[in-house]
């Protein structure tokens, strides 16, 4: 198949799964070409099957800002009749998903069938606010099909915007032999680790994840031990994580690693995840961590318990109910063999229902069922 993607190239979940996913179908022998602003995150150099093409934006007087949708509704429309596309599959439904119906609209009767993911604040935030409601229901319904990421993110979709649009659970997934539960010692060393448990954050820093909420539970759990924390990734949250952890005296144990993208070295390192999210539509870096055999410590809600078996894998803890996140993190880290078993059942549980390859099955499937006239009518 001839497949266009479309994302944020953002370290985001949404444009690195969108991504992930194009190097697993260009490894099955797709032609895969991705369409947007930028080079996506985790984008590879172009080559076997994956080509980028750039959304060129306008600057002009009388736009306040460049009107990046319509640019990127002809820059799909260009993609699909020079390379022949059979499908775009966006990821996030605004603009994306608006930017392909209206590419559809240019192409007349050459238009493409256009598959919809929906992976979370494009649902939760974005899509409820009052300014982007009708078009975000609009867009989905005019897909010629949808998945979530989560059973939550799908019903959230319903009883939000209204959708009757059928929508297909389809989890996000990870790649267990390039995240494995092997330690890079040499990498440690890179970092200037000392000796001691490491306890890990990674996210984009912005409200929602709760990073604050991670210093303080780090302050606490790291009395009496040569405890480390480790903060990867960056976002407006992540100066005030800097100057909580100095007020609290823990700055000189807390290491700010900024975005990486080899973050499949970095996880192994850690005894556990924190998770602290005020909501998480799938969480896929907890199910990163997982592959990893590290357990997750994070708050029960939205999707992530879908992933993060409470007691099994991990542990999660009542909304917003920091101190039962202190004790659970503290008991993982005070019992080795209990953090040794729940690692093991977490890489068992991504290898076995997460992977890669039995994810990208079922994104080929529904490609096939939607190019063979399969789609479903709102």
């Amino acid at each position: 198949m001839k497949i266009g993607i479309t994302c944020y190239p953002s370290a985001g979940g949404s444009g690195v799964i969108a991504t992930e996913l194009g190097h697993a179908l260009a490894d099955r022998g797709h032609q895969v070409h991705f369409i947007s602003y930028s080079r996506p995150f985790r984008l590879e150099e172009e080559g076997r099957g994956i080509r980028f093409h750039k959304v060129k934006t306008v600057t002009y007087p009388l736009f306040k800002y460049p009107p990046y949708s319509l640019a990127l509704a002809v820059r799909m429309a260009e993609v699909a009749r020079t390379e022949k596309l059979d499908l775009l599959h966006v990821h996030y439904a605004i603009p994306h998903a608006t930017s392909a119906y209206l590419a559809n609209q240019i192409l007349g009767e050459e238009r493409v069938r256009v598959v919809t993911t929906l992976h979370g604040t494009d649902i939760t935030l974005v899509g409820s606010d009052e300014s982007f409601f009708e078009i975000t229901r609009f867009s989905i319904e005019r897909s010629d099909a949808v998945t979530a990421v989560s059973t939550f993110l799908a019903r959230e979709t319903r009883d939000t915007l209204h959708v009757r649009k059928p929508i297909e659970v389809i989890p996000n997934f990870v790649d267990p032999e390039i995240f494995t539960d092997q330690v890079d010692r040499s990498f440690r060393e890179e970092l200037a680790l000392e000796d001691g448990p490491v306890l890990m954050h990674i996210s984009n820093f912005r409200e929602v994840k709760n990073p604050r909420d991670v210093v303080r539970l780090f302050a606490r759990v790291q009395e009496g031990t040569q405890a480390q924390l480790l903060f990867v990734g960056d976002g407006p949250e992540r100066v005030p994580c800097r100057i909580l952890a100095e007020e609290l005296g823990v700055l000189n144990r807390v290491h700010f690693l900024g975005n990486r993208i080899a973050v499949h070295r970095i996880l192994p390192i850690a005894d556990v995840l924190l998770l602290p999210s005020t909501v998480e539509s799938f969480g896929l870096v907890a199910l990163e961590a997982m592959a990893c055999a590290v357990p997750v410590v994070g708050y029960h809600g939205g999707g992530l318990p879908e992933v993060v078996r409470h007691g099994v894998d991990g542990y999660l803890a009542p909304l917003g109910n920091l101190e039962s996140m202190i004790e659970m993190a503290c008991d993982i880290l005070q019992n080795k063999k209990l953090a040794k078993e729940m690692g093991s059942r977490a890489r068992q549980r991504a290898v076995s229902l997460f992977s890669t390859e039995k994810i990208t099955g079922q994104y080929e499937a529904l490609y096939n069922q939607v190019l063979s006239g399969g789609s479903t009518s709102p």
